[in-house]
């Protein structure tokens, strides 16, 4: 630890930054007042302070994203990015200002008591903004349909019986033979249909953006390598990858299926070891995405259509992931489901030994190329 180090916690806002310091050694740390959020202030902050070099910066990850953190790195300080669900709480502490809390960062940060977390760069942030932004269009497609089933349904209004699935081509030509007696109702049921077809064609072109970002973009090499793996196309490799950013920073599977909330909860006390279900901590985009891919595994193994065409001219070591995921992980299932466990759980299961799989298929692409 370098001599005359100084540890400043930041309680960041949209328009002002609480600053507190607190200097090596034992000393209480100091509030030092609010500043702007903008580089300017942050660079005279930084000038007031010392030498950059000694500088350690730390603050919450927020709505207001990484331009902080790239501002003082920029300027030569080191800087953290604070995961806010880690954050140590004291039981009873009713009393939250900025001035507290910046406080409280920087006497934790002081005694090493914070998490960080991965910061992307901006090209790896631009590309989980878009998947994101897919969810996102996904999600307003749920609602906008919910609305329009509630809509139809408050009229008595029912799909044919022979239909038996909803949103194929036949139910949407049914919608469109649909009419309202009042004025009032067909523009309302005209809207609702509308709202859905303006969703759905964002969400297409949101995908067509990702698939480009998948044989294209920066990360193209490792998405090709990822969707090595069955249930695991180019539209879900991409959103795994853009969430992820690089799978090195993880030196095994283990922390990774931790930091998707995939491992299980446990309850243990002398000699009793109790584990229940999954901790689903982390990032759930990326546990959903896992999740769905491991139904899959549910089939007999094989290597056909898409899966086929994506595994040609693959180096051999990853064909052997592939297979050796198909095997393990449909045995896997198989039996659990024949002691009985639900299926759910079985696929809970699968879903987290998968994550070792993708783990495996993705370091061969970023493994650094020998000479």
């Amino acid at each position: 630890m370098k001599f005359g180090q100084k540890y400043i916690g930041l309680d960041v806002s949209k328009e002002k930054i609480a600053v507190a310091v607190a200097d090596e050694g034992r000393d209480a740390p100091r509030y030092v007042g609010a500043i702007s959020h903008d580089p300017g202030a942050i660079r005279k902050l930084i000038k007031q302070l010392g030498d950059p070099k000694d500088l350690a910066f730390c603050y919450e990850a927020g709505p207001t994203g990484y331009e902080l953190y790239r501002w003082i790195v920029s300027m030569g300080a080191q800087c953290e990015v604070i995961a806010p669900s880690l954050l140590p709480k004291r039981p009873g502490d009713q009393v939250k200002t900025d001035r507290r809390d910046a406080l409280q960062l920087a006497q934790l940060y002081r005694s090493g008591e914070l998490t960080s977390i991965y910061v992307p760069d901006r090209d790896d942030e631009a590309l989980r903004d878009l998947v994101r932004a897919r969810e996102d269009a996904r999600e307003d497609l749920h609602r906008a349909r919910q609305r329009l089933g509630k809509f139809l349904l408050r009229h008595h209004i029912h799909h044919p019986s022979h239909m038996k699935k909803r949103w194929t081509k036949m139910y949407r030509k049914w919608l469109g033979t649909l009419t309202f007696e009042r004025k009032t109702e067909q523009t309302t049921f005209n809207e609702y249909l509308h709202a859905i077809y303006e969703v759905e064609q964002r969400q297409q072109r949101l995908e067509t953006a990702m698939l480009e970002q998948a044989t294209t973009g920066t990360k193209a090499e490792l998405v090709k390598f990822v969707q090595t793996l069955r249930g695991i196309a180019r539209i879900t490799a991409i959103t795994l990858v853009a969430e992820i950013g690089s799978f090195a920073r993880f030196p095994s599977p283990t922390p990774l299926m931790a930091y998707l909330g995939l491992v299980p909860r446990e309850y243990s006390s002398g000699q009793s070891v109790k584990r229940g279900k999954m901790t689903k901590a982390g990032n759930k985009l990326m546990r959903k995405s896992i999740i769905e891919s491991a139904w899959s595994y549910r089939h007999k193994p094989a290597i056909k259509g898409d899966l086929a065409k994506r595994l040609e001219g693959m180096p051999a070591e990853i064909q052997v992931i592939s297979w050796r995921a198909q095997e393990r992980l449909h045995r896997k299932y198989m039996r659990m489901v024949h002691k009985g466990k639900p299926a759910t759980v079985a696929i809970g299961a699968v879903a987290r030994e998968l994550v070792g799989f993708l783990w495996a298929a993705a370091m061969v692409s970023e493994r650094p190329a020998t000479t």
